[in-house]
């Protein structure tokens, strides 16, 4: 039967909520607000509360008796020792495996980049003998003069000779 103009779908919606979070190791504090003349009937609400509290007892205690503020009637249901032992357990092993599985990679990390740079220094053993420099520079001719040079650049011609003379 309804207790206190709640239907049952209602209900169980509420109750697989409260267990979801449970399960996640939250605590969960229930509330039943009262209108109008209902207040008279907060026996209801208490038998609400109860019925919720025995409904997941396999997860979870009440933390006291439901209590009425104003209005309001409300209780915290808190997951049981174990849950939480078993939730923290998993957190613990997830933990562990994701830690275990950064040190592998950072292990295949290390790997790559030495074997690549015992690479790149046998190719550089190779390159030193023949050139270092990525580019080949050539040979000038034992020209000592830098004006001519630049003159041959520049592609000086006699009025300018005039001028900077």
């Amino acid at each position: 039967r309804p207790l206190n103009k709640i239907d049952v779908h209602d209900y169980e919606v509420r109750r697989k909520a409260a267990n979801k979070f449970i399960l996640q190791g939250n605590r969960v504090k229930c509330s039943i607000m009262f209108k109008g003349r209902e207040i008279q009937h907060d026996k209801l609400g208490f038998e609400l509360l109860d019925k919720l509290a025995a409904d997941l007892e396999d997860v979870c205690v009440m933390e006291g008796r439901p209590k009425r503020d104003g209005r309001n009637l409300s209780c915290v249901i808190t997951p049981k020792p174990e849950v939480v032992k078993k939730i923290n357990e998993k957190k613990r092993a997830v933990e562990k495996e994701k830690r275990r599985s950064k040190e592998k990679s950072k292990k295949e990390y290390e790997e790559k980049m030495a074997a690549k740079a015992e690479q790149g220094n046998s190719k550089s053993n190779s390159e030193s003998k023949s050139n270092p420099l990525p580019f080949e520079l050539k040979e000038d001719d034992d020209n000592d003069d830098p004006l001519k040079d630049l003159d041959d650049l520049l592609g000086g011609d006699d009025l300018t000779d005039d001028l900077f003379k």
